[in-house]
């Protein structure tokens, strides 16, 4: 972590803005739709998921990525007691902390996740081990967006899990090219297995004719998390989810195009047609 002078509320907004834009997010445009105060918080966090994750994806050696990510819980720890943060990214936090409850366990659960990435426990993970990893790296995020975004209803949060858990299943089979070639792997063991796959070598299992199928059951489950976010929104003030909904409008339709495309070429990172792209501005109107 780099320390800073103090910054003024309206300088930590703007450098973590700045942080989303020049990240490309899809989510971007989730956020955009917030009324300002919200709207600086969703910057906020993301800032932080952005720097977690960057710690854990960079090369480099991993006792010193995991000493930044310790640096990080002591930076929670200085935030959560009223202390003075001495980063950029933790000045953006304070007010968003304070104004919207955020809750310390759910940043930690995040740095926690980016940890199982950098002790490499994530190639052919058992299917716990792959969910526990989406409750951390994309639930947490959910969770702590939710305030952000004023959904309050019991409904909303278990929403968030499910949603986080969708998002985070439809970004391992989009990238599979991408985390096989940082020796990642995160289709879990029981798929690979079920199909007789016994290798858990990234690049081997990508070249397997029989990996199409894995991905298929894998696509599977995210569909049905899907289909159960739909249910839960009926239960929940779709107002308040705005961004939720046009962040899953931008994701789910991806399944469509892997299944068609049916996983044949899974080191090409797939993307949605334009005129798909285009049907998104619509969730911006309602």
């Amino acid at each position: 972590m780099s320390s800073s002078e103090t910054l003024s509320p309206e300088q930590a907004a703007t450098y973590a803005e700045e942080m989303v834009r020049r990240s490309g997010t899809s989510f971007y445009w989730g956020m955009r739709v917030l009324p300002p105060e919200r709207r600086r918080a969703m910057y906020a966090v993301y800032a932080f998921c952005r720097v977690v994750d960057d710690i854990a994806d960079e090369p480099g050696d991993p006792k010193v990525q995991q000493a930044r990510l310790d640096a990080w819980r002591v930076e929670l720890d200085r935030l959560y007691a009223g202390g003075a943060p001495s980063d950029p990214v933790a000045w953006a936090l304070q007010p968003a902390i304070r104004r919207f409850d955020l809750p310390k366990a759910e940043f930690e659960a995040l740095i926690d996740g980016m940890e199982m990435d950098l002790h490499k426990r994530n190639v052919a993970p058992p299917l716990e081990e792959l969910l526990l990893y989406c409750r951390r790296v994309a639930g947490a995020v959910g969770l702590l967006s939710i305030r952000c975004f004023g959904a309050t209803e019991p409904a909303a949060r278990e929403l968030a899990i499910v949603l986080g858990e969708a998002l985070q299943l439809t970004n391992i089979l989009r990238d599979l090219g991408e985390d096989a070639a940082d020796g990642r792997l995160y289709l879990p063991a029981e798929l690979l297995d079920k199909h007789g796959i016994a290798s858990r070598d990234p690049r081997s299992v990508l070249d397997d004719p029989r990996l199409p199928a894995v991905c298929h059951d894998l696509a599977a489950m995210a569909r049905k998390r899907y289909a159960e976010v739909h249910a839960l929104l009926k239960r929940c003030d779709r107002r308040r989810l705005k961004p939720a909904i046009l962040m899953m409008a931008s994701y789910e339709p991806l399944l469509d195009v892997m299944e068609a495309e049916g996983w044949q070429h899974p080191y090409r990172r797939p993307s949605l047609p334009k005129w798909r792209k285009l049907l998104l501005l619509r969730h911006l109107a309602f």
